[in-house]
C-alpha cells in the first residue's frame, strides 16, 4: 500500500506541476521533481541498508528540494512531497532528530511561501507550510507500532526456542531415566543370572549335583526375580502407583531377606516417583550386597518422619568367597541421579560400628 501511494504521489506530481520543461524555469521545476520523487521513492529501501547518518542526509536534502519546490513551481501538488517525506522522517529515524528535521521542513516551507521566494507563493499562505512538518507524528506513531510488534515477534519467537529447550530437556531427563530403569533390571539380574549358571557349570565338574541343583534352583529364582522387576518397571514408566511397604518387603523376601525390614514412624503412601525411586535405590544396594558381600546379613529401615522419607539398606561384610567381577559403574551414579531429581540426598559408605561393622550401608533421603 505504502509503495503505490508513494507512485500515486510521483504520478499526480507529474501530471499537475506546472511548469515543467527543458529551459528556463521549467528545466529548474523538472530537477527539482526528480529530485524529490527520488527522495521520496528511496523510503522504500530496507532500514539495514541505510545507516542512520545517511538517511538524516537524504531526508535533509528531500525536504530542502520539496521546500525549494514549492516556491519554484506555479501550481500543482509539489507541497505533497513535504508532506510525505516528514511522515517518512518520523518513521525513519529516532524521535528526538526526527522532530528536529521536520520542524526545519516546517520552517523552510513556511519561509518559501512568506518572503514571496518564487511564484508558488501565490497559491498558497505560508501558514499552510508550516504545517508540512505535522505528519511527522505519524511516522513516530508507526513507528513504534512496528518497534511493539516486532519485539512481540521476537517475544514469542525466545519463547517457542525456550520451550523447545523445555522438550528436548524433558526428553533427555526421560531417556536418563529409561536408561536408569533397564540398567537396574537387565544389568542387575542378568549378572546374578549369570553368576549362578557359571557355578553350576564349575559343579558340573566336581559331580556334586546336590550344589549344582542349588544353584540351578538360585538362577531360576533369579529368573523370577527379573520378572517382577520388568513388572515394577513397566508400572514405574506408566507412573502407577505402587505401595512402597509392601514393594519393598516382596523385593528383600524375593531377595532371600526375610523378616529384617524394619519401619520407624507413621507409614503413608509416598508420590509415585518417590516409591520409584527408593525401590531402585533398594534393588541397587540388595544387589551390590549380594555381588560384594555373598553369605552376609541384610537389615533394612524405612523412616516416615514429618518431613522426610528415609531408607537404609545394611549388609555385613561377605562370609563366603567373593567372585570376581566388574561392574557397570552406574549404580551410584543412578541412585544420586534419583534422589537429585527429587532433591534428596544419598550417600554410600562402610559401616564402621554396630552388628554390621565392616559392611557397607547406602542411605537415602528424600524431602516431603
Amino acid at each position: 500500500m505504502q509503495w503505490v501511494v508513494t507512485l500515486a504521489v510521483v504520478v499526480v506530481g507529474a501530471l499537475t506541476i506546472r511548469p515543467m520543461g527543458f529551459s528556463g524555469r521549467g528545466s529548474a521545476v523538472a530537477v527539482l521533481f526528480v529530485i524529490n520523487a527520488v527522495a521520496l521513492l528511496a523510503r522504500r529501501l530496507p532500514e539495514h541498508k541505510v545507516s542512520p547518518r545517511l538517511a538524516v542526509v537524504w531526508l535533509t536534502l528531500g525536504i530542502v528540494a520539496a521546500a525549494a519546490l514549492i516556491g519554484v513551481s506555479s501550481s500543482g501538488t509539489g507541497y505533497l512531497f513535504a508532506f510525505f517525506l516528514a511522515g517518512h522522517i518520523g518513521y525513519r529515524l529516532e524521535t528526538r532528530p526526527a522532530l528536529v528535521l521536520a520542524g526545519i521542513c516546517s520552517l523552510l516551507c513556511a519561509a518559501v511561501l512568506w518572503f514571496r521566494l518564487g511564484p508558488g507563493h501565490e497559491q498558497l499562505p505560508w501558514t499552510f507550510g508550516l504545517t508540512t512538518g505535522t505528519p511527522v507524528l505519524i511516522g513516530i506513531v508507526n513507528r513504534t507500532q512496528r518497534r511493539a510488534v516486532r519485539a512481540a515477534i521476537e517475544a514469542a519467537e525466545s519463547a517457542e526456542r525456550a520451550a523447545r529447550a523445555e522438550a528436548r530437556t524433558a526428553v533427555l531427563t526421560e531417556r536418563g531415566r529409561i536408561a536408569r530403569d533397564v540398567h537396574d533390571v537387565l544389568a542387575h539380574s542378568l549378572a546374578g543370572i549369570n553368576m549362578q549358571l557359571e557355578l553350576a557349570d564349575a559343579l558340573i565338574d566336581t559331580g556334586d549335583l546336590e550344589k549344582v541343583k542349588a544353584a540351578h534352583d538360585r538362577a531360576h529364582s533369579l529368573v523370577k526375580e527379573s520378572l517382577k522387576q520388568a513388572q515394577w518397571t513397566v508400572h514405574a514408566l506408566r507412573e502407577d502407583a505402587l505401595p512402597l511397604l509392601e514393594s519393598l518387603t516382596a523385593m528383600l523376601e524375593s531377595s532371600g531377606h526375610r523378616g529384617v525390614l524394619t519401619v520407624n514412624g507413621t507409614v503413608r503412601e509416598e508420590p509415585p516417583q518417590v516409591t520409584q525411586n527408593l525401590l531402585r535405590i533398594a534393588q541397587e544396594a540388595l544387589t551390590n550386597a549380594g555381588r560384594h558381600a555373598p553369605g552376609g546379613a541384610v537389615a533394612a529401615e524405612l523412616a516416615f518422619a514429618a518431613a522426610s522419607t528415609t531408607l537404609r539398606i545394611r549388609n555385613s561384610p561377605a562370609t563366603r568367597a567373593v567372585t570376581a567381577g566388574v561392574g557397570s559403574g552406574m549404580g551410584l551414579i543412578g541412585m544420586r541421579e534419583r534422589v537429585a531429581l527429587l532433591g534428596g540426598t544419598v550417600s554410600a559408605g562402610p559401616v564402621t560400628e554396630g552388628p554390621h561393622q565392616g559392611g557397607w550401608q547406602v542411605e537415602a533421603e528424600i524431602p516431603r
